[in-house]
């Protein structure tokens, strides 16, 4: 938790007017005729980051699985995907979804353990038209806006020599480097401590202000459109110090939704209330540990 109340840090609303980065209509996901995912429907604009709250085996994970093409194959997923515009087929498994980046829960499963790891966060930053030099310098930047004091050691490392908080830092340096439209954010900061959760929010918070218009790049490569994130959590802290809008997922369904500011003071669902005892509670238990 990297906040002390959650009234007091919730992210002010915003209001958006373009067409949506992300739209998912009527989401299922089925394994052997079981509903798994029930009639998930919601959109990501640009620059707008959208809360998915639950608890473990809410169905949050594979919500993210659906999208990004990566469910397993004896599941099945149906309903409407569609990105920048662009109809996905949620059935296809071999086609990567343009535009849309993931930051994993297991950072192993989105790095080479056999290539360096500056060498691989080179690579989408070469593929944007940066040269070698300026590819680097980028890497490093990123690291280092993750809070990862030896960047530059970290650049020559593999990773079988990193610890897990940070590999997930890395990878979530990875997935800027990617400057896609649309992040989705899989308990991006479980794994690290409060000030390292500080530092990737911070830069997760200038993704989604201008996606890919930095100077850095050449400019037929930037963009002025700023980055749409679906950010997957429990942790109801971050997400309201952190996002704009929130869906609450119970059991594969949606039960609450709304702006960020009215899901954590104004809750409706049981299940939403429960989510916030629950937060309030482990404030004030923190704060007992702190005067005791």
């Amino acid at each position: 938790m990297i906040i002390d109340s959650i009234s007091n840090h919730i992210a002010p609303s915003r209001k958006f007017t373009m067409h949506p980065a992300l739209l998912v209509q009527d989401l299922r996901v089925s394994l052997r005729g079981r509903a798994l995912i029930d009639g998930v429907t919601f959109t990501v604009d640009r620059g707008q980051r959208l809360a998915l709250l639950g608890a473990s085996g809410s169905g949050k994970s594979l919500t993210a699985a659906a999208l990004l093409g990566q469910l397993p194959a004896s599941m099945s997923a149906s309903g409407r995907l569609q990105i920048n515009g662009v109809d996905v087929t949620l059935s296809d498994r071999r086609t990567r979804r343009s535009g849309l980046t993931a930051i994993h829960q297991d950072p192993m499963s989105a790095l080479n353990p056999l290539v360096r790891l500056g060498k691989q966060l080179e690579i989408p930053l070469r593929h944007a038209g940066l040269s070698g030099s300026a590819a680097r310098k980028r890497a490093f930047e990123l690291l280092a806006s993750m809070g990862i004091e030896e960047a530059e050691r970290t650049m020559e490392s593999f990773s079988g020599e990193l610890s897990g908080g940070q590999l997930q830092r890395v990878c979530i340096a990875l997935a800027l480097a990617c400057r896609s439209s649309v992040l989705v954010a899989d308990e991006p900061t479980t794994a690290l401590d409060m000030v390292s959760q500080a530092k990737v929010l911070e830069a997760l918070s200038l993704y989604s202000e201008s996606a890919c218009s930095e100077s850095v790049y050449p400019e037929s490569a930037r963009s002025a459109a700023a980055g749409a994130m679906l950010f997957i959590t429990h942790d109801l802290a971050v997400a309201a110090a952190f996002c704009h809008q929130a869906l609450v997922l119970s059991s594969g369904r949606i039960v609450e939704e709304g702006s960020m500011e009215s899901v954590v003071e104004r809750p409706r669902h049981q299940y939403t209330k429960q989510l916030v005892e629950a937060a309030h509670l482990g404030f004030d238990s923190l704060r007992r540990r702190a005067t005791a």
